[in-house]
């Protein structure tokens, strides 16, 4: 203990001799350390506080941002998906509009053929009948001509004149010769 009393003794003259040496004085150091807490709890009450807080505020803001940006891209994935579902089902409606579109062009082609086709009977048959009733004409001009010719040819070979009845007669049998 003794040596411990000696040793704090001579600690305490070395730290005397020490401070003289760099000229200490207790009541310099003393406002000092006054002045160091007064301007340090200044510092920390209108500077650290609000610079905290600032970034506090700054830190909120950014993981607000990262909230935004999460939610963001899951809307966009959303509508990314919703626009999907939205252009297939339009393809799979263009897609059956152009199926009815050519299934309505076949029957809308084939009515048209169909009466394509009734219209040419139509004329093939008015064309038949007109040419079953020109024949018939030129057939009535032919046998009328033809009993001509027979009276004509019956007067000259005979050198008589015959009479109305008599080349209505040779008419009918030429007629009925040639049908």
């Amino acid at each position: 203990m003794f040596i411990s009393i000696i040793a704090a003794s001579s600690l305490t003259d070395i730290a005397k001799d020490t401070a003289e040496q760099f000229g200490w004085n207790p009541w310099l150091f003393l406002s000092q350390v006054i002045s160091f807490t007064v301007v340090a709890l200044l510092l920390r009450k209108f500077a650290y506080q609000p610079i905290l807080k600032v970034l506090h505020e700054r830190r909120d803001r950014i993981e607000e941002s990262l909230r935004n940006a999460d939610r963001i891209k899951q809307e966009l994935a959303e509508a990314e998906k919703r626009y999907a579902e939205i252009l297939s089902k339009a393809n799979a409606e263009a897609q059956k509009m152009i199926d009815e579109a050519r299934q309505s062009a076949g029957a809308l082609a084939s009515r048209k053929e169909q009466e394509a086709i009734a219209a040419a009977e139509q004329i093939i048959a008015k064309a038949r009948e007109a040419a079953a009733l020109e024949h018939e004409r030129t057939m009535q001009q032919l046998k009328h001509e033809l009993g001509r010719l027979v009276v004509e040819t019956t007067t000259k070979v005979t050198g008589k004149v015959l009479t109305s009845e008599d080349q209505r007669r040779l008419q009918e049998e030429a007629a009925r010769q040639l049908a």
